[in-house]
């Protein structure tokens, strides 16, 4: 009887602590994030479709928009090839180095990225930059044009594809592959045929968090940018200046559509999951 009456306790006495810390989770995450984004989603609305409308009649911001959206792609795109070849590099290959370049990747995850755009503009800028008057001579431009954008947002992603990648290639193994190259098959055919696949939802989901915070990158950009309207200023941008100029309502709009991107693409990879992998 002891025992069954122990059994029948030991359930009960952890559902308080569990039920606890779920709310608490719950309440984390409430007020740090669905709060609010209800907020700005709110604002956004708070006179109907007008301030989104206004939004997106308006040539500055639509070409800043435009101009952002092209940006993270490309950012997004380098980072997926480059995470890609740095996760097979450090998980099948052993070499000098190997540790402080695994530091180094996550250098951009602690380091301010302001920092980072006067980093860039120090090595690449026109006039004191190491390599800036040489590009200039040469008819490039990086700082203050889009170039220097590119770079400075493909640094601040840079570690989020290659640390959704990494773990799941650990878990793999390399069986599969030595047994395809065992039967013929060069690393091109390798990789395509039996790695990739294996690993396309890291892949997927690296790729989604490299766009999300490619496009709400504000700091890095700032700073190489030069905010030129109709040429250099992106939509975080646009949501500064117009905060600042006391246009809150174009402000809450163009912030509720970068939001909304971001939140959209969690969805849509969310709802295509396979179920076995959810």
């Amino acid at each position: 009887m002891a025992d069954r009456s122990t059994l029948a306790r030991t359930p009960i006495g952890r559902r308080p602590g569990r039920y606890v810390l779920r709310l608490v989770v719950t309440a984390y995450l409430f007020f740090l994030v669905a709060w609010p984004l209800y907020l700005v989603g709110r604002n956004t609305f708070a006179d109907g479709f007008a301030s989104l409308a206004d939004v997106l009649t308006d040539p500055d911001v639509v070409h800043a928009l435009r101009l952002t959206v092209v940006i993270a792609v490309t950012a997004v795109v380098i980072n997926t090839v480059f995470g890609v070849g740095i996760s097979l590099l450090l998980v099948r290959y052993h070499f000098p180095g190997k540790r402080a370049l695994n530091v180094l990747l996550d250098m951009p995850l602690s380091v301010s990225p302001i920092v980072v755009g006067l980093a860039l503009v120090l090595v690449y800028g026109g006039r004191d930059g190491w390599f800036g008057p040489t590009l200039e001579a040469a008819g490039l431009q990086i700082i203050f044009a889009v170039p220097g954008m590119v770079l400075a947002t493909v640094f601040v992603a840079l570690p989020l594809v290659i640390r959704e990648v990494v773990p799941v290639l650990q878990e793999l193994g390399d069986e599969q592959e030595q047994a395809a190259r065992s039967l013929g098959a060069n690393a091109l055919q390798t990789f395509r045929r039996i790695t990739l696949p294996s690993i396309k939802w890291g892949v997927i989901y690296g790729v989604v968090l490299s766009l999300a915070r490619s496009l709400g990158e504000f700091g890095a950009v700032k700073v190489v940018s030069g905010n030129v309207l109709g040429e250099t200023r992106t939509s975080t941008l646009v949501v500064e200046e117009k905060y600042l100029n006391f246009d809150k309502a174009g402000a809450y709009a163009t912030a509720f559509l970068l939001a909304l991107v971001a939140v959209a693409c969690i969805i849509v990879v969310s709802v295509l999951r396979p179920k076995e992998e959810r």
